[in-house]
């Protein structure tokens, strides 16, 4: 496997060369779609991307939690967290080595 990382400029410079933008405009652009996709997930909206997955929101209930080197009871506080559940196509294609 690649050590490689996908960021934010990688997608502006695809987005230029694949649309024409200009470099700042696809940087905006890509910018524009991480902040719209952050902002409802924020209101607690799920984020459906079609053939690639669903960004959700859960509400994790407290509950007790156990320090594994002492073994001390340790109350682990309520709170939200981001999960992300990929499509069918997305799982099929990373299973069988982006051949599709």
């Amino acid at each position: 496997m690649s050590e490689k990382t996908l960021t934010r400029m990688d997608l502006a410079e695809a987005v230029h060369e694949e649309v024409g933008l200009s470099r700042n405009e696809s940087a905006d652009l890509v910018e524009s779609v991480l902040q719209h996709m952050s902002d409802a997930l924020v209101r607690g909206e799920n984020v459906k991307i079609s053939s690639f997955g669903t960004f959700s929101i859960r509400d994790k209930a407290a509950r007790m939690g156990r320090n594994p080197k002492t073994g001390e009871e340790v109350p682990i506080s309520p709170r939200r967290v981001l999960s992300f559940r990929p499509s069918h196509l997305m799982k099929d294609r990373v299973a069988h080595g982006n051949k599709g």
